[in-house]
């Protein structure tokens, strides 16, 4: 994304202090602002979702030197604002076209799928039925799928999402460490 920024210590607490006088609070609503930035992103399909949020904020410190004192308003908004534009700008970026599979390819896909079925099969069984029928069905099939399965769960739909990403990040965990094991 554009230019890279480092932030620095000093622009960190001169962030704290435009949301909030008091250092405590104002750690809250930054950790609050950065899980709301995470979320935004990973609901627009963006992989780099922390990156993206991490990049929302940093541009916000590097402006707050034009918006202390000038700007009236929850600053979550003006984050979500930036947000806005930098997600425009990950799409506009040219996405790589990966190369076609090779045979070294197709075995090491043949491995991660086999890896992948095994850590599936050692999830507990309410997981594993509910991460099955997380990623079932597509387009709006799979949006009505998944209000329909958060009803019959009894949850809202945005705790459907977390449960299946925190099941996923864990396959994800376990499929990795199985290929390392592998390939050893």
């Amino acid at each position: 994304m554009g230019k890279e920024r480092v932030l620095t210590q000093e622009g960190f607490d001169r962030l704290l202090a435009w949301l909030d006088p008091e250092r405590q609070r104002a750690g809250e609503r930054y950790e609050s602002i950065r899980r709301r930035l995470i979320m935004i992103f990973t609901c627009r399909g963006c992989h780099e979702a922390e990156e993206l949020a991490d990049e929302t904020i940093n541009r916000v410190t590097f402006k707050l030197h034009e918006l202390d004192g000038n700007y009236v308003g929850d600053p979550a908004l003006y984050f979500y604002g930036v947000a806005r534009n930098v997600h425009l700008e990950h799409l506009r970026k040219p996405k790589p076209v990966p190369p076609p599979d090779s045979p070294s390819d197709t075995e090491a896909i043949e491995l991660e799928y086999d890896c992948l079925e095994r850590c599936v099969e050692q999830l507990p069984a309410s997981q594993r039925d509910l991460v099955l029928e997380y990623y079932r069905e597509e387009k709006q099939a799979k949006i009505d799928h998944r209000r329909k399965l958060a009803e019959r769960m009894g949850i809202a739909i945005g705790a459907l999402r977390i449960r299946a990403h925190r099941i996923r990040s864990a396959l994800q965990w376990c499929v990795e460490a199985c290929m390392e094991q592998t390939a050893a």
